[in-house]
């Protein structure tokens, strides 16, 4: 399953170069529908949010099956991603939306349950869905 990245694992990002970089099969423009993107300290945090117009910018990321069980551990690691729900960033399978239009189900790293809960009283809001162009 391909995954959706928003922030630094874009292309041209920092870690996308450290985690991500020669291991793509495919990578192409996409939208995670119904999810608001919250600045955090140096990178940012997807969290589901059904208000209107509430979007993500970022890209569908398809890893080369060889590279496939490495990049999961890798990308995995980076997100503090635990098994037991209770990292800093948690692992859903959802649907975007490619440029082209065409839905995909895809990994994506979410807020964790004590960062969400943060942002839920802090909002950091970056209104335009896109940490590219914030």
């Amino acid at each position: 399953m391909p995954f959706f990245v928003y922030g630094t694992l874009r292309t041209g990002g920092r870690n996308h170069a450290v985690h991500l970089a020669g291991r793509c099969a495919d990578i192409r423009p996409a939208v995670l529908e119904g999810a608001a993107l919250h600045a955090g300290p140096g990178f940012p945090y997807a969290v589901v949010d059904p208000a209107p117009g509430r979007r993500i910018v970022g890209e569908l990321v398809t890893v080369r099956p060889g590279s496939y069980a490495g990049a999961l551990v890798a990308l995995d690691r980076l997100e503090e991603c635990r098994a037991d729900g209770t990292g800093l960033y948690v692992r859903r399978r959802m649907t975007v939306r490619t440029a082209a239009g065409e839905l995909r189900e895809a990994w994506v790293y979410l807020a964790g349950p004590e960062a969400e809960a943060r942002l839920r009283v802090r909002p950091a809001l970056i209104v335009s869905g896109d940490w590219a162009g914030r």
